[in-house]
């Protein structure tokens, strides 16, 4: 959530951030009237409180004649007091039902716009002209079935549709990404973590799952628990209720963990394949700092996701994401796009978030800096979403006779492979 100094102090930041995400502009005026009602119905509380624990000391001194009178304003002082402390504590829950439906503030350099509106950073790699070597790309399903990497055919009879099997050297595949992935983050200084995939709502709310993205949310209703959609929920809640020494930031996680996601709203996109499925496996970079080393952490992340993408020797390009196409929970998001060759664009691959406070508030992570208590910053990156990963590892390194090669990378994590070759049928 956002700081509530910042809404009574700089409202208008707050709507232009609202207006820049496409979300209700009406909600800040809602919260600002929620918020003074809030500390007025706690100011009216106190009063009375504090009037009643003043007649209290004066009734045991009061004459007989002036105790009936005081113990019936007594009387009355306790239902009031009552009274003020319920609507004290409706004030306070309506008021912070407001503040978690308002989105994290937008970063000032972020391109206002819709999903297509998004900018351009950086472009890497060379995109391998395949008519110039002479034969024409296949697409990722079709190179996976032949390697009896894949099987869309058995996961949709066992489980419906954008369900898979990777098999053979496809499962073997994913282990070599994970591994790799979780080798260069521990290089980086990251601990390796593996998460729950079942969390309670609080962790899901806090971290901003439950308003615009809850579509996408799989939800067990008999025991209230929640499938996370990415490592970056436990991750974030791993700390929660706790104050944290300044001195031990920066703390990093990469967790590795299995994500769920309804995928809502898709119905016809990315249907063929294993580019938009339902349950997958993701590597995921986390972050705990210091609000003023955010910014610099957020390009930190990019970093270690180009140099991942560099090694797996992809094309790709670095993306400013639009305002309103950003999560409730980020200020602002760097997306790499891998080449698709049979697609003929790029698609998403890696992003990173940053989310400022926002998260840290909602969970209560803070951190202790002498004796100032406050907030501190939460930041995430995909390292690597292993399906559509491998769809870019497939198309990108597909040789004429359906083989695939190994890039130099994952060698090591396949028993020295240089390259993967169909299966007989």
């Amino acid at each position: 959530m956002i700081d509530l100094r910042l809404l009574r102090e700089d409202p208008d930041r707050v709507r232009a951030s609202q207006r820049a995400r496409g979300e209700d502009v009406d909600l800040v005026d809602a919260l600002l009237s929620a918020d003074e009602l809030r500390r007025s119905s706690g100011v009216r509380f106190d009063e009375l409180r504090n009037e009643q624990k003043s007649l209290g000391k004066l009734i045991p001194k009061a004459t007989p004649e002036e105790r009936t009178e005081l113990l019936k304003k007594a009387e009355q002082l306790k239902a009031d007091v009552k009274a003020a402390d319920a609507a004290q504590d409706e004030a306070d829950a309506d008021a912070k039902r407001l503040l978690l439906q308002l989105g994290n503030i937008v970063h000032e350099d972020v391109p206002v716009g819709g999903e297509e509106d998004f900018v351009v950073l950086e472009t890497h790699g060379t995109i391998r002209d395949f008519g110039a070597e002479g034969f024409e790309p296949k697409d990722h399903l079709e190179l996976g079935e032949a390697l009896g990497a894949i099987d869309m055919e058995r996961g949709a009879k066992v489980s419906g549709s954008r369900f898979y099997y990777l098999t053979g050297v496809g499962a073997l595949l994913e282990l070599a990404l994970v591994n790799a992935a979780i080798a260069q983050a521990t290089e980086a200084g990251f601990v390796p973590m593996l998460t729950p995939a079942l969390v309670r709502p609080r962790a899901m709310e806090g971290t901003g799952f439950l308003g615009q993205a809850s579509e996408n949310v799989y939800h067990l209703e008999k025991d209230d628990y929640y499938l996370v959609g990415t490592s970056e929920v436990p991750l974030a809640a791993y700390h929660m209720d706790e104050i944290i020494d300044a001195n031990k930031l920066p703390l990093r996680y990469a967790g590795f963990s299995p994500c769920f996601r309804r995928e809502a709203g898709t119905y016809g996109k990315d249907t063929r394949g294993i580019f938009r499925v339902h349950q997958f496996d993701k590597v995921e970079m986390f972050s705990y700092v210091d609000p003023a080393d955010a910014e610099a952490e957020h390009r930190r992340l990019l970093e270690w996701e180009k140099q991942w993408l560099t090694g797996l020797e992809l094309p790709f390009q670095v993306i400013d994401v639009a305002t309103g196409d950003l999560g409730a929970s980020a200020s602002r998001k760097f997306d790499c796009e891998a080449w698709i060759p049979t697609q003929g664009k790029y698609r998403e691959l890696t992003s990173a978030s940053n989310c400022d406070g926002f998260q840290a508030r909602r969970l209560s992570v803070r951190m202790r800096d002498g004796k100032k208590v406050q907030p501190l910053a939460t930041l995430n990156g995909t390292l690597c979403a292993v399906p559509r990963t491998i769809v870019a590892i497939l198309e990108n390194h597909q040789l004429p006779d359906g083989s695939v090669r190994v890039p130099e990378v994952l060698r090591p994590y396949l028993g020295g492979r240089e390259v993967l070759e169909p299966v007989a049928k």
